[in-house]
């Protein structure tokens, strides 16, 4: 018997129309690959990543992707808000992001496919933009941490 895999995409939804995805997409096997979080030694300070090669390499392409509001690089997977206006889907953008950062490093380090949230407000909008903000300060709960 065969696996089928659900699709994780909104069935009907027009990716390509004009729109604001929060997109979380994650290394394969959850490895942590693009670097850590420094926890500060103070209060004062709050908790960074420090990219990896690898990281540098997602952060580098990140920053030619049209659209991108904000993005936030964790060790195991990268959050994405991106503003969707030229007719290109959200799939072929993160399907041609994900493909020339695979072949600067050498090899295919993503999952499969990819979360994604359609923003139907700003209030949603700024809900996105605070988990970003927040995560590496929440990094040991997240759903994608492992030791």
């Amino acid at each position: 018997m065969f696996y089928s895999r659900k699709c994780p995409r909104l069935e009907g939804y027009d990716y390509s129309q004009e729109n604001v995805v929060f997109a979380t997409i994650c290394i394969k096997n959850r490895r942590k690959l693009l670097g850590e979080i420094h926890t500060p030694e103070t209060e004062v300070d709050a908790p960074w990543m420090e990219l990896s090669p690898a990281g540098k390499i997602v952060e580098k392409y990140t920053n030619t992707i049209p659209g991108i509001d904000k993005y936030g690089i964790m060790p195991n997977h990268v959050h994405l808000i991106i503003f969707n206006q030229n007719g290109e889907s959200v799939s072929q953008k993160i399907r041609s992001w994900k493909i020339l950062i695979s072949k600067e490093i050498g090899e295919s380090i993503w999952q499969r496919s990819f979360y994604d949230h359609v923003i139907r407000d700003e209030r949603d909008y700024l809900i996105r933009w605070k988990y970003i903000d927040d995560n590496p300060a929440k990094w040991a709960s997240d759903e994608y941490f492992q030791k």
